[in-house]
């Protein structure tokens, strides 16, 4: 027996590697289910909610899912209520047809493939409750000052409890101290009350986290009195009071009002909060004091709750257990208690869950389930959701308390195991699968992913990886010499490469190889070690005058590959937003310096990957008062010196002028090139007018001269003079000649050409170029010449039209320019040796057609394709009375088309057209010609109409056929109508002509009428557009010597003048009527009329009435009249019944009107305008409680 457990405990040493790494098999291999996602064991729900009990697996293939519910199977698919989420496990029970509380119990998921199940954890579903208060009758409490108290909550019974808190009518909280306190159970405790507790609205409250709901306990009213108030008033509240200490009250030592007693005991959960509370009372007040009898309190995990009366101590553990003593004094004594704290422990992981096992035919391995716990659990296994007695016996697989060995496996032993780990306080469940499976090694890992490091840091470089067995990994780096292994590298368990301290030299190219027996996979990665960010120059300690100007510098070196950014703060926040801080790239200038700026200032240099800071004081000082100032330009700069003389830089050190009142802005430094560019000064750089040092980058082979500009708000001061003269030594080129570009001029030439470097460019002396040129995927060796004095190159004998591609390099005595970009560019071109073919047209309609051709072969164009030209002419028209007409359009279509559209043709015609394709040299040959023919349009209008022969009824029209037939004329259509003496037109009349028709005569006309005529023509497709023309028949002489106009006849003036008189009477006579008759104001009809008529016109004597029938309606005066005409009662007449559908008001419980206006309340509305108010709202008070809470 001895034997056969070493063995086991060798066993368990050689399969350790399998236990430490837990491998993520790739989702792409076969793999038994695995739970990714589930619900609490304790799932409280919301009523109002749907429920939605997750479940979420993954495997390969995908698993199924199942449900228990309260250990029997749940056949989702027959409650209609309830739905399973596509490709999960998740249930979604609709509440709106059923109560939530029918969906209580406990449920359990099962997901399941070939390879195996997996079970969730057991889900306790409950529904949240808040129930009401009980109805109580609370009596008022009166009580002796200087006496303790306690005022009880006993909130309702929640499912989660509610939270307790005391509150007055107000919504204000209560407020507490060390005198009144609130104790766990929410019960309000006073060590001794005082005459300002006096208050009727002592209210306590219980809100519902789950609902969001707030109920609230009846007000208990509190009436704290002295002895001789108490005899005056007892007599009133005898009967419905309750009364406390009847003595008198003096000082006295404490007294524990909770816990009782001198000792009592807690148990708390491991991991879970231990609360102990000690509440005493006592006058004057005591405080309490908290310590561990057995060792010291954990100051990491306690804190000191409500004003000290409550001890938390958060995540407990073992180690918490013992005894705690409270001590409550004053200065007339103390008193303890001891509270003796027993910690239980849920089950527990020791060394986390079991994890997942693959393993390949023939291997060993281990799953352990190691959990401990108070009282120590108990373990037991399962397999596939089958207790592991219950399962299919198997030979490699053996069981041992908390471990199972598996030895030798093979193929189709996959399996999910459960691990149940269960004691008095609660259970752990834990699904764990052994796959077995036989695949090559793969790294997961992303491919030439870049990691950046600093010099000095840690570098871990990952590689993860999977296979089965698991692969070996090793790495290699650069030139693959030799593995990594050993000082500086560290390879652990996962694959993964550390190097303690990177530096420089560790930088490269890594490659992860992972080996197992079915093969090998590699992958490379690459590490960059940056130089650290570090501030070389930090803000130094100010003290400046109000009104002056400060400069804080803060220049910093960094790696140049990462791109830092720099961050000013002022007393560790953010920089006031204020124009006059300026933050520059190493500086910070605060212009016009106020007390406000006086504070601590830290710069702080980002990059990517690490950062620096440096921090500096600035103190403000008054200025010293000054006379009236006087602005000027400023004095320039003196004593130009220059320092740190480099190959390619130097630096320019200056002290300015006198600033004359107004702060030099910035510096602008000038150079003079006397090499280059004598007497000819140019800008170089500006600075801030802080700064009086500027670092100048220059260039190779000039002789530099350098004055320096102050400016200020009134402009420039006059230039410095010159500092002495700084020559650079030649050097090679710095760069090479842009716009290099290659053409042609010949069909068998190349033109290189280039944009040529200044003087102070070339860098030193003897500049020319090295001009290179090659047949792009033909030459594989470069052709050179040097040119020099030039800025093109002719290279002649080239084929047409072949891509080259181009370089030009600067070089001079002291050597060549950088190794210059490559251009591209073609030879010359030549014309176009082939025509488009396939040419073909498409008719669309009587004046457009569409022409269609293959593209031309680019090699047969011979130079940069410009587009194709359509060359058409109309060749005659199919009427036989039209010439042919040879006049040849041309339309050019730009780009590589294969078609184009010909617009505006001619209907009824023959036309001719060929295709030609052009490049940049010309036209190439043309296609072979090819015609189409137009189909017939409308035809054109008549080409003339002449009226011949008018009578007095009758009139002739000629006309000549239209000048364009655009197909057979088929007809005429002739339409006319009068035109009478103010334009307007009469009716049209139609008459439809014959083709061969050129005249017409029209009899019954009207004599002496004016006419308008239109005359079109038509073919097969429709009419073509009219002609118009205009005519009067003859007028009879007999006739119209018998016309007079009756408008110039003396008797029809006189006529009219008598009938305006006779008008103007009748009017007169009744106004003085109506002036008669309405002697009696409104007020007296009024009077004499209860109910008002509308009166009309009497037609007797011309008199009104007082209202007329032709008004508006409008209401009388005091009177109201609604939209429907009808007199609307006085309002004394108002009642509840005006309101609502039924005439019923509607009332809450507390007696509230919460019945909407409707029914005749919306003509009231409208006649009295809004005018109702909102009264107090229960929702808008939760609202407020809830702000509380």
């Amino acid at each position: 027996m001895m034997a056969r457990r070493r063995m086991d405990a060798a066993l368990l040493v050689l399969f350790l590697g399998h236990l430490v790494t837990a491998l993520e098999v790739p989702l792409d291999l076969p793999q038994p289910p695995t739970i990714t996602h589930q619900s609490p064991k304790d799932f409280i729900i919301d009523p109002r909610e749907n429920i939605i009990i997750h479940c979420d697996a993954k495997g390969k293939p995908h698993p199924s899912f199942s449900w228990t519910r309260n250990g029997t199977h749940f056949d989702t698919e027959k409650d209609p209520n309830v739905n399973m989420r596509s490709h999960s496990g998740t249930l979604v029970v609709d509440i709106s047809r059923e109560k939530a509380e029918h969906y209580e119990g406990v449920y359990q998921c099962t997901a399941r493939n070939k390879h195996g199940t997996a079970v969730s954890n057991n889900v306790v579903v409950r529904q949240s409750r808040s129930p009401l208060w009980s109805k109580e009758r609370v009596k008022p409490i009166v009580v002796q000052e200087g006496v303790s108290l306690m005022l009880p909550c006993r909130p309702p019974a929640g499912l989660p409890p509610p939270i307790i808190f005391w509150m007055d009518n107000n919504f204000q909280r209560l407020p507490q101290g060390k005198r009144v306190s609130q104790s766990l159970n929410g019960d309000l405790y006073f060590s001794n009350v005082r005459k300002e507790d006096s208050r009727n609205d002592y209210i306590c409250y219980a809100r519902f986290p789950h609902t969001q709901t707030i109920q609230q306990k009846q007000p208990i009213t509190v009436r704290v009195l002295n002895l001789d108030a108490i005899n005056d008033t007892v007599a009133a509240f005898y009967n419905d009071t309750d009364l406390f200490s009847e003595a008198p009250v003096d000082e006295r030592r404490p007294i524990f009002l909770i816990p009782s007693g001198s000792s009592s005991s807690k148990m708390v959960l491991r991991g879970h909060i231990l609360e102990m509370e000690c509440i005493a009372e006592g006058l004057p007040t005591p405080e309490i004091l908290w310590s561990k009898v057995s060792g010291d309190l954990p100051a990491m995990r306690t804190s000191f709750l409500h004003y000290n009366k409550t001890l938390r101590i958060v995540n407990v553990s073992e180690s918490d257990a013992g005894d705690y003593r409270c001590k409550a004094r004053n200065q007339l004594g103390t008193v303890h208690h001891t509270i003796h704290v027993a910690v239980k422990a849920a089950p527990y992981w020791i060394s986390g869950a079991p994890r997942n096992l693959v393993l390949a035919p023939g291997e060993n391995g281990v799953l352990t389930c190691r959990a401990s716990g108070t009282p120590k659990p108990s373990i037991s296994w399962a397999m596939n959701g089958i207790p592991i007695e219950n399962s299919p016996k198997d030979l490699s697989r053996k069981v041992e308390d908390d471990t199972i060995i598996f030895t030798d496996v093979q193929t189709g032993s996959s399996a999910v195991y459960q691990c149940n780990v269960s004691n008095d306080y609660g259970y752990l469940l834990s699904n764990a699968f052994v796959n077995v499976l036989s695949e090559p090694p793969r790294v997961l890992t992303e491919a030439n992913k870049v990691y950046q490091v600093i010099t000095n840091s840690k570098a871990l470089i990952d590689c993860s990886s999977f296979g089965s067995p698991i692969p070996k990994i090793t790495w290699f780096k650069d030139s693959r010499s030799s593995t990594l292994d050993g000082d500086p590298y560290f390879v652990h368990d996962n694959g993964t490469l550390e190097i303690n301290v990177a530096q420089a030299q560790n930088s490269g190219k890594y490659t992860c190889a992972a080996r197992n027996s079915l093969g090998i996979y590699e992958n490379h990665v690459y590490l960059e070690v940056k130089e650290p960010t570090r501030i070389v120059k930090q803000p130094e300690y100010k003290v400046v005058q109000r009104g002056r100007s400060v400069v804080f510098e803060c220049k910093v070196k960094h790696d140049p590959s990462l791109i830092p950014t720099m961050t000013w703060l002022k007393d560790d926040g953010e920089l006031p937003d204020d124009e006059r801080l300026i933050v520059d790239s190493d500086s910070l200038t605060i212009t016009d310096v106020t007390e406000n700026d006086a504070g601590v200032y830290t710069c702080i240099m980002n990059t990517t990957l690490d950062n620096d800071s440096a921090s500096a004081e600035l103190t403000v000082v008054e200025g010293t008062p000054t006379p009236a100032v006087v602005y000027e330009r400023p004095d320039p700069p003196t004593d130009l010196e220059l320092t740190d003389q480099k190959k390619r830089s130097v630096q320019l050190t200056w002290t300015p002028g006198d600033e004359h009142n107004s702060p030099t802005q910035k510096f602008l430094i000038q150079y003079e090139d006397s090499l280059h560019h004598r007497g000819q000064w140019h800008n170089l750089t500006e600075v801030p007018g802080t700064k009086t040092t500027v670092h100048l980058k220059l260039s190779p082979h000039a002789h530099y001269t350098f004055r320096v500009l102050a400016l200020n708000a009134e402009g420039f001061s006059r230039p410095s003079f010159p500092s002495r003269m700084y020559k650079t030594d030649p050097a090679a080129p710095d760069e090479n000649p842009t716009g290099v570009r290659g053409f042609g001029t010949e069909h068998n030439n190349l033109v290189i050409s280039w944009t040529p470097l200044t003087g102070f460019q070339s860098n030193g002396p003897g500049l020319h170029y090295k001009v290179m040129w090659r047949q792009k995927a033909v030459d594989l060796d470069w052709t050179s010449v040097t040119v020099a004095n030039n800025s093109q190159f002719v290279v002649s004998g080239t084929p047409t039209f072949v891509p080259y591609e181009l370089k030009v390099q600067a070089v001079n005595d002291h050597g060549a320019g950088p190794e210059p970009a490559i251009a591209h560019g073609y030879s010359g071109e030549d014309l176009p040796i082939a025509a488009p073919e396939n040419v073909q047209a498409v008719v669309l309609n009587s004046t457009l057609a569409e022409i269609h051709w293959d593209h031309v072969p680019v090699n047969l164009i011979r130079g940069h394709l410009k587009g194709y030209k359509v060359y058409y002419w109309r060749k005659h028209s199919l009427h036989k009375h039209n010439p042919d007409h040879m006049e040849k359009d041309i339309l050019t279509f730009s780009g590589n088309h294969s078609h184009g559209m010909l617009p505006g043709l001619h209907p009824f015609s023959i036309y001719s057209f060929n295709v030609r394709v052009y490049n940049g040299k010309g036209e190439g040959p043309v296609s072979p010609t090819q015609q189409f023919k137009t189909p017939e349009g409308v035809p054109g209008p008549p080409t003339s109409l002449v009226v011949t022969n008018p009578n007095l009824d009758s009139l002739t029209l000629e006309w000549s056929p239209p000048r364009e037939h655009n197909g057979h004329i088929t007809g005429y259509t002739l339409r006319y109508q009068p035109v009478n003496n103010s334009n307007e037109l009469g009716p049209v009349e139609e008459l439809a002509l014959t083709a061969n028709e050129t005249s017409v005569t029209l009899p019954h006309l009207k004599y002496s009428t004016y006419y308008k005529f239109y005359l079109n023509a038509k073919t097969v497709t429709g009419a073509g557009p009219a002609i118009s023309q205009e005519a009067v028949t003859i007028v009879d002489e007999a006739v119209a010597s018998r016309q007079v106009d009756i408008a110039t006849q003396g008797w029809f003036i006189g006529l009219m003048c008598a009938i305006a008189l006779l008008i103007l009477i009748l009017l007169i006579i009744c106004f003085i009527q109506r002036n008669k008759g309405g002697k009696y104001p409104v007020k007296e009809k009024e009077d004499a009329h209860t109910d008002p008529e509308f009166q009309p016109m009497k037609d007797d004597d011309c008199t009104f009435g007082e209202y007329s029938d032709n008004e508006d309606h409008k209401p009388l005066k005091g009177s109201r009249t609604p939209s429907n005409g009808t007199v609307k009662r006085d309002d004394s007449d108002d009642s509840l019944v005006d309101y609502g559908d039924g005439g019923d008001g509607q009332f809450n419980e507390d007696g509230s009107f919460i019945g909407q206006y409707s029914g005749k309340s919306a003509s009231r509305d409208t006649a009295e305008g809004h005018e109702s108010s909102e009264a107090p709202s229960p929702i808008n008070a939760m609202n407020s409680l809830n702000s509380f809470v």
